[in-house]
């Protein structure tokens, strides 16, 4: 799973054809590591229709703040350019791929 920052976030997310889902996550944050294996799962199984990335809150602020992430993890979904789905918490694999099933 590729991790973005502020610096290419506009390319990476913003720019990309394929919708993307964005966890915002931070280090000290245990839901975010539990969501680890989930992600990097859901990459290789949906790769053809999602991009999934990881933006770190700490080191990259003007991103968190830009969309008012408050919670960690949140959970965006972009398409063409912008946001439309956002999710908070930690979730199973499941529930997080019906939570998607209306954007992808």
């Amino acid at each position: 799973m590729a991790e973005v920052t502020d610096a290419d976030f506009a390319a990476e997310v913003i720019g990309a054809e394929l919708p993307v889902l964005v966890e915002f996550t931070a280090d000290w944050c245990p839901p975010c590591r539990q969501m680890g294996p989930v992600l990097s799962a859901l990459a290789v199984e949906e790769g053809e229709r999602l991009k999934v990335v990881q933006l770190d809150v700490d080191t990259n602020p003007e991103t968190t703040n830009a969309y008012k992430v408050l919670s960690m993890p949140t959970f965006m979904v972009f398409r063409g350019g912008e946001p439309v789905k956002s999710m908070v918490g930690a979730r199973p694999k499941r529930r997080l791929l019906e939570e998607l099933s209306d954007v992808l």
